[in-house]
């Protein structure tokens, strides 16, 4: 069964998720995000079928995610790489990677990778700043408001000045 489409939605959340497409999408990112960049590397690393991964790799290429390298002519072998717009998707996974290690998503217990400061070796975690003094804003203080791009609906749901982070 092919999923209902979210382009035209009128939000950023429903037409981020048409352009990464689905789960094994956002494994093959992590992935080529850590390195890899072959397509035997990363069907073994995620343990995608083929002909998945092969879509999934088409996909992301017609989105912008990622783009095929050529790097060897006879026979031709090609890898993937990020592009800028799909290395801009590291804050989606490091996000998704804290959830899942507070709310031990895997099961096991223990994270299996922490992001550090490369000069103290202290944790790193993701934060929301004011994007003129780039200091941290308490989750207490954020609120929603409409954009340029709002339409009726969304202005009326944020009305309520009250609404913002998560209660």
């Amino acid at each position: 069964m092919k999923p209902k489409s979210f382009s035209g939605m009128r939000c950023s959340i429903a037409g981020a998720l048409e352009l990464i497409g689905d789960r094994w999408s956002i494994l093959v990112i992590r992935d080529l995000s850590l390195g890899l960049r072959r397509y035997d590397e990363l069907r073994v690393s995620t343990g995608i079928p083929a002909a998945t991964l092969a879509a999934r790799l088409k996909h992301l290429e017609a989105k912008g995610i990622a783009e095929r390298v050529r790097y060897q002519k006879r026979p031709p072998r090609d890898e993937y790489r990020l592009t800028v717009k799909g290395r801009d998707l590291w804050k989606v996974s490091t996000a998704l990677r804290e959830w899942g290690d507070r709310w031990d998503a895997s099961g096991f217990g223990q994270p299996t990778v922490e992001l550090v400061d490369r000069k103290t070796g202290r944790p790193v975690v993701l934060a929301l700043v004011d994007a003129e003094t780039s200091k941290a804003v308490s989750l207490d203080r954020i609120q929603l408001r409409p954009g340029p791009g709002a339409d009726d609906a969304i202005r009326r749901l944020l009305a309520d000045d009250s609404t913002g982070a998560p209660k």
